[in-house]
């Protein structure tokens, strides 16, 4: 399996995803924006139909429509509007849009399946490295903003900063969501982004309570889900969005058991 070039830049693209996606996942479940997450995944869509039709990289179209997104649903969080109803809006119009693109691009079946449902065993030199380029930016504002992006999800009330810094705050951590979603949409395509942003952190849940544990198991239950996945994908010659899904939802369902039985 290693032998073959595509399936090493799979593995490390796929690790790179898991990472960074259940990194982020852990503090996107602990703000309850898993709708929002769902949300962007069917904006990124728009944003690679973009790309396809103006000629430039999927992949950027995704970062910069789910950026744009994510701080224009997120300035509604202390508005009067529903900002679930403005975000369901904001989805139904990213997808129509998204097949505009499509349409006016001329793209094939083929491109519109690999932005839907992923496209890893045919990743390039090229998207490995700016695929490395994102989720190094992400990792960086992980780490400089770990203490009070922590508290900002667990704990915003002890958060002792001003209303305007935690303001900023927020829109930091919405452009790292919208840059993992885009990072993620590279390995599970973005219908099914939430499989790797938010089930393996909502997994991890009910088996640990401090911040640090509920990083490391989702990071665990990311890679396990992803590796197996791809291993799968090669040996059936099925998608690896597929078994990803399975295998992420397998762990979540035996963790809502697990936890029932505590």
């Amino acid at each position: 399996m290693f032998s073959e070039a595509y399936m090493v830049n799979a593995f490390i693209a796929g690790t790179v995803v898991a990472l960074i996606s259940a990194l982020v996942g852990t503090f996107v479940v602990a703000r309850s924006y898993n709708f929002l997450t769902h949300s962007l995944s069917e904006i990124a869509f728009a944003g690679a139909a973009l790309g396809f039709w103006l000629g430039f990289a999927p992949l950027l179209g995704m970062v910069v429509l789910t950026a744009a997104s994510a701080l224009a649903i997120g300035s509604l969080e202390n508005a009067k509007v529903k900002s679930d109803n403005v975000t369901s809006a904001i989805s139904a119009l990213a997808i129509g849009l998204g097949i505009l693109f499509l349409a006016l691009g001329h793209s094939s079946s083929s491109s519109a399946t690999g932005i839907l449902f992923g496209s890893v065993l045919g990743i390039s030199t090229a998207d490995l490295q700016l695929l490395f380029a994102m989720a190094a930016i992400v990792a960086a504002v992980l780490f400089f903003l770990y203490r009070p992006l922590s508290l900002l999800a667990f704990d915003e009330a002890g958060l002792l900063l001003s209303s305007k810094k935690k303001g900023l705050l927020r829109v930091a951590f919405l452009l790292i969501m919208a840059l993992s979603v885009a990072i993620s949409s590279q390995l599970v395509g973005s219908l099914l982004v939430f499989v790797l942003v938010t089930l393996p952190a909502a997994s991890a849940r009910a088996f640990q309570k401090s911040i640090a544990g509920l990083i490391g198991l989702a990071v665990f239950f990311a890679l396990f889900g992803t590796w197996v996945g791809l291993a799968l994908a090669y040996l059936t010659n099925l998608p690896t969005s597929v078994f990803i899904a399975l295998i992420e939802v397998a762990i979540y369902l035996l963790s809502l058991l697990l936890a029932k039985l505590d």
